[in-house]
């Protein structure tokens, strides 16, 4: 048996148990792929996949079994791998980021600013997405760190580390009413067209558990998953807007008032997001560090070695 064996069996069934398009994946042909599966079920002596003709349909009970171990041997192969660049190159090297636009856009800069000019070697890609498409690059190695509110904490296999805590903030046009009210409630704000983040985005959950828990229906005119979308629908007058915190930026939203409403939807964690069992190269704890200033190295590799999904300091 050999690694090519593995890496076929794993993403036969990450691509659903295509294997055209594992073969696609892997820069090879469905053939070759095919006839490894068969040699390496042959040399285990059981079925890996439950067959239709010549098609795979599923895993079988062993192969559920086959695939935990493949992927285990797999990720120490990329273990080993990471253990010799980082020696061979402590400061430098490809450093992967997947994230969402809030994050890429406005907690982002001032650390990666900081980053290069300690690492200039190191060339830093940022990967947007969804938080469920965040989580799926960093399971699937093509990442090495996820940042996110949501999704993180619940991904099998990634240690969710906390990284900071916001809340929302209401934006308005410069001469709206609600800025007369001293106690802004739920009730006023459902009297105004909403504009918000999509329901996957950027604590949306608590804005809607927020409005439910008090019986009250907001007009959500508009979803969006970037901040700055929300805010240009606001200044053009289609409604008020909710959005992180940290999305406000004073030279850009000259246009636009801001008004605290953490007492409504309560406060939200940005999680940085690892890999279980992965090795982190040298520069990534820096950047954790950067990030997030109380997760050192040392609370990091604890927090990695304690078995748990989500680390809390």
């Amino acid at each position: 048996m050999n690694l090519h064996q593995f890496r076929f069996v794993r993403e036969a069934v990450r691509q659903n148990f295509n294997l055209t398009t594992a073969a696609k994946a892997l820069f090879t042909s469905q053939p070759g792929v095919s006839k490894a599966i068969i040699e390496l079920e042959d040399e285990l002596g059981v079925e890996i996949f439950r067959r239709h003709g010549k098609r795979i349909r599923s895993l079988t009970e062993p192969g559920k079994r086959i695939l935990i171990s493949i992927e285990r041997i797999l990720d120490e192969v990329e273990t080993l791998k990471r253990v010799g660049e980082d020696f061979a190159s402590q400061d430098q090297g490809n450093f992967v980021i997947a994230t969402t636009h809030t994050q890429a856009r406005y907690a982002l800069p001032k650390v990666l600013t900081e980053f290069t000019k300690r690492f200039p070697k190191v060339r830093v890609s940022i990967q947007q997405g969804s938080p469920g498409q965040i989580a799926e690059l960093l399971s699937h190695d093509h990442a090495d760190i996820a940042i996110a509110t949501e999704g993180i904490a619940n991904t099998p296999g990634v240690l969710a580390l906390p990284g900071y805590q916001w809340q929302h903030v209401l934006m308005v046009p410069l001469s709206h009413p609600l800025l007369n009210q001293a106690n802004v409630t739920l009730e006023e704000i459902a009297k105004y067209p909403i504009i918000t983040y999509d329901k996957a985005f950027a604590g949306r959950s608590k804005i809607d558990a927020a409005f439910a828990q008090r019986n009250v229906t907001p007009d959500i005119i508009l979803e969006a998953i970037d901040a700055d979308v929300i805010k240009t629908y606001v200044e053009a007058g289609m409604g008020i807007g909710i959005v992180a915190g940290q999305a406000y930026d004073p030279d850009r939203d000259r246009n636009l008032k801001v008004i605290s409403v953490g007492h409504l939807f309560g406060n939200n964690v940005t999680h940085l997001g690892v890999k279980q069992g992965a090795y982190l190269r040298s520069f990534v704890y820096t950047f954790i560090e950067l990030f997030s200033p109380t997760l050192t190295k040392k609370i990091v590799e604890q927090a990695m070695t304690s078995g748990a999904d989500t680390y809390e300091i």
